[in-house]
């Protein structure tokens, strides 16, 4: 159920991710391709979300979705060479931490 979790976080990401990019598309055109594949992912990301939450409590579940800000921060540095400032790297190792915890639990 973790890698499940992992999943949806992961598909939630790039959604986010595309959404980003659609702000540098060239064209009109470029920019809706983004926005749909966007859209898709989401999809994808929320009926496996409701796989989930058949077997997982929400109270459990819903914050293993903080894996999202550890993928964004670290897709942000690597694609578009955004910087990571000390408070945002001590706040991913919160996250991480909290993150353990929860898992520790499923």
């Amino acid at each position: 159920m973790l890698l499940l979790i992992v999943l949806v976080s992961l598909l939630s990401c790039s959604a986010q991710l595309c959404q980003k990019q659609a702000t540098h598309a060239a064209s009109r055109r470029i920019r809706l391709s983004w926005i749909a594949v966007s859209l898709l992912l989401l999809g994808v990301g929320m009926v496996l979300w409701l796989l989930v939450l058949q077997r997982v409590p929400v109270s459990q579940a819903y914050p293993m979705l903080s894996l999202n800000f550890i993928f964004v921060a670290l897709a942000g540095r690597i694609l578009w060479h955004e910087r990571l400032t000390l408070r945002q790297i001590a706040g991913t190792l919160l996250v991480v931490t909290g993150v353990a915890l929860m898992a520790s639990q499923l």
